[in-house]
């Protein structure tokens, strides 16, 4: 490795470095929150511009320093997906300054990088980065207890349309107005209106409904809503949502087992060859002093008998 790219490794992987450009990140989110401001925007459109190129252009050079840093193999800078992200937002947010707009369509893309740059603070805080890992990692079970979630939908739906279409055809008059209300009431979104409207029939005075909204024929169905909405909500709301919650604590077990790993595999890179050698000496010595020790052990207790 030449001294440019070991100085430019000591540049990327010092604190102040990385804290500066969490500054700029965090301050880029704000320059685009003030952009929602239209008038203001308008006002001051040349400051904010050139604010905009001088953090665009912080970010080229954070770019350029890390690929640096990895001396004559610069590509190396792409093996971290995180690289790879944060290389795309520059080089779309390059590539609509210089392409021609086409009826507003690189306008678009250039807000929606600017956007996504706020999403880089996750990138420089190390928490923030193991639970997006984590969530990733639990993107695959999380389908298998998504697929079980819409079975159970699917279910209740079609139970809820033979049961409570007639008395309820707002809430259950077809498949889809049924799936509705049932993300409705797993949300416990003011389910109980829901149940209580099945319970003593779409033409009661508090919860009900009148005739010119759909409430044509009333039936109470007493304890059968009772038993159908309490069921749901006990499957769909408490039981899959700890599902959800086990999946994500369990990625995140895994998400932390693997940045402890690739810790050490880091350490043990950076060490250069006369280090290993003496960490080896020094544990071929500590096995010797051990058995050492052990046989010290029985000696002693040979001699006390």
């Amino acid at each position: 490795m030449s001294a440019f790219s070991a100085y430019c490794k000591k540049i990327v992987e010092t604190n102040w470095f990385t804290n500066f450009i969490l500054i700029v990140i965090l301050f880029a989110g704000v320059l685009v929150g003030v952009q929602t401001y239209k008038e203001f925007a308008m006002q001051h459109y040349t400051l904010i511009f050139w604010l905009d190129q001088i953090i665009l252009f912080i970010f080229l050079v954070e770019i350029v320093l890390k690929m640096a840093a990895h001396g004559n193999r610069p590509l190396r800078y792409f093996n971290d997906p995180w690289n790879i992200f944060d290389f795309s937002i520059v080089f779309v947010c390059y590539a609509a300054l210089l392409l021609p707009d086409v009826e507003g369509f690189m306008y678009a893309v250039l807000r929606l990088a600017r956007v996504l740059r706020v999403f880089r603070v996750v990138r420089t805080i190390p928490k923030l980065q193991l639970l997006v890992n984590a969530l990733l990692k639990s993107i695959p079970s999380i389908g298998y207890v998504g697929v079980l979630l819409m079975v159970i939908f699917y279910i209740y739906a079609t139970m809820g349309v033979f049961l409570f279409s007639i008395n309820d055809p707002v809430h259950f008059g077809n498949l889809q107005l049924s799936l509705l209300s049932l993300f409705r009431i797993v949300t416990l979104e003011d389910w109980t209106d829901i149940m209580y409207i099945n319970m003593y029939g779409c033409d009661h005075t508090i919860w009900g409904y009148t005739e010119a909204e759909g409430c044509i024929s009333p039936i109470a169905h007493g304890a059968w809503a009772t038993t159908y909405f309490v069921s749901f909500v006990m499957i769909g709301t408490m039981v899959v949502l700890n599902l959800f919650i086990g999946v994500i604590m369990n990625s995140m077990d895994e998400a932390k087992t693997d940045a402890s790993e690739e810790a050490f595999a880091l350490r043990d890179r950076s060490l250069e060859p006369t280090e290993v050698d003496e960490l080896e000496n020094l544990s071929r010595d500590l096995d010797s002093l051990k058995k050492r020790i052990e046989f010290l052990a029985r000696k002693k207790k040979a001699l006390e008998k």
